[in-house]
């Protein structure tokens, strides 16, 4: 059994595109209607993160961490 990616996934300081795709993997090892919750950058990794992972069909809430971070939500869609 694949291990669940720790809850939340802290990526604040991680670069673009390093965060969107630590997001993605620890996305793919979540079941269907699971949801992750990632801390990231204010700026240029919370828009890319977020427009990526909408993109991909992913749900997604976006809510202030603290002024240099966000907490971003992301439910794994039902069809996988």
């Amino acid at each position: 059994m694949t291990p669940s990616p720790p809850n939340p996934l802290d990526l604040r300081g991680t670069p673009c595109p390093l965060n969107y795709v630590r997001t993605r993997l620890a996305l793919e090892r979540l079941p269907a209607g699971a949801e992750l919750e990632v801390w990231l950058d204010r700026g240029e990794p919370e828009r890319l993160v977020s427009e990526g992972l909408r993109g991909e069909g992913y749900t997604l809430d976006l809510c202030a961490l603290d002024p240099q971070a966000v907490r971003l939500c992301v439910r794994v869609p039902a069809d996988g």
